[in-house]
């Protein structure tokens, strides 16, 4: 049986968080980062397990605090220490090899040596080692891949960008060939899409897809957009629209696309730059959606939008403006872990 990485509407058993450190780079902003978490877990337990990773005594102190993990036997908490709370990017990327699971640990480098990555880096292993995912087998990589930087639609299809794969300060010398074929034998995936255009301002992670654009149910993709000519967002967001409705899947047939919009500019209370803010950074659970909102009229459509790509689960809005102060959101503070075939 080859490898297969499974989409993210597909089955799963937990799903992973980071609850944020006392002493990381929350500032004043460190309350109300916690407070998203817990209603991301409280939204996520209804539905299946969370494992929350508790860098330090004071953390897990807090999560006992504010959720009653005692009370649950869907929330639990492992004492794990971390770098950040960006699970995405260095959690493990369980993949179904010969009818099992297998926790592909690809290197984590701060998204090209930006930010300390040294702990992050060594969380799957940890993971693993302690049976937080199951029977899974550790399979150490050497390549430095980002869970945020791609996309698959569990049909043969990969969607990424090239600015960030093949960013020189990730991976010097790997090329889309070495990529492709990395992807056929890890992923299960016969059909890679390199977006050229698309971005975020703000955006740390030079270009993750999982910020731009997402493979849903049905053979769609659901898209973030700018409708303002005269918004610094319009033209790169437009040009990869073109290039998504160009795409074709790996039977040769186009996507349904879904447009969402984009919320009125966020500003970084320090210095004003303006923030990655926007709707693709959605995370899928087995019956519901968590959606970023960003208390803006723009939240209700994005909702709609949502809705109709995901009829068979619950849309629930989350506030992430905390989240975005520190450039990342719902997607990419996350990280699923897939069900095993039998229970698929």
């Amino acid at each position: 049986m080859s490898a297969y990485l499974p989409p993210e509407w597909a089955a799963q058993t937990a799903t992973l968080l980071v609850w944020p450190r006392a002493d990381g780079d929350w500032g004043n902003g460190l309350a109300a980062a916690r407070d998203v978490h817990a209603h991301m877990a409280t939204a996520l337990a209804a539905y299946q397990s969370v494992l929350l990773l508790a860098s330090d005594t004071e953390a897990r102190r807090d999560i006992e605090h504010r959720l009653d993990p005692a009370g649950t036997d869907t929330i639990r908490i492992i004492d794990c220490p971390t770098d950040d709370i960006w699970i995405r990017d260095y959690g493990p990327l369980t993949v179904i090899r010969d009818g099992r699971q297998t926790a592909l640990d690809f290197r984590f480098d701060g998204w090209g040596r930006k930010f300390p990555s040294r702990r992050d880096d060594d969380i799957t292993r940890q993971l693993t080692a302690g049976g937080w995912l199951g029977d899974a087998i550790h399979q150490p990589e050497t390549l430095v891949l980002e869970g945020g930087s791609l996309e698959v639609d569990g049909r043969g299809a990969l969607l990424t960008t090239r600015r960030c794969l093949l960013d020189e300060n990730r991976n010097p010398g790997t090329d889309r060939a070495a990529f492709e074929a990395l992807f056929a034998d890890r992923f299960g995936v016969d059909c890679v899409h390199w977006l050229n255009h698309g971005e975020l301002s703000g955006d740390d992670t030079d270009g993750h897809i999982d910020t731009l654009a997402r493979f849903v149910p049905g053979n769609g993709i659901v898209y973030q957009g700018c409708g303002d000519p005269d918004d610094d967002h319009y033209q790169p967001l437009q040009a990869m629209a073109a290039e998504l409705a160009a795409l074709r899947n790996a039977s040769g047939q186009p996507y349904a696309l879904h447009e969402l919009p984009l919320p009125a500019p966020i500003r970084d209370p320090d210095d004003g730059h303006r923030l990655p803010a926007g709707y693709a950074n959605f995370l899928i659970a087995n019956g519901c959606v968590l959606m970023p909102a960003f208390e803006d009229p723009a939240d209700a459509v994005a909702r709609a939008v949502l809705a109709a790509a995901f009829p068979d689960r619950r849309i629930i809005p989350i506030d992430c403006r905390a989240l975005i102060r520190q450039n990342g959101g719902i997607h990419c503070a996350a990280m699923q872990l897939p069900a095993a075939p039998d229970h698929e």
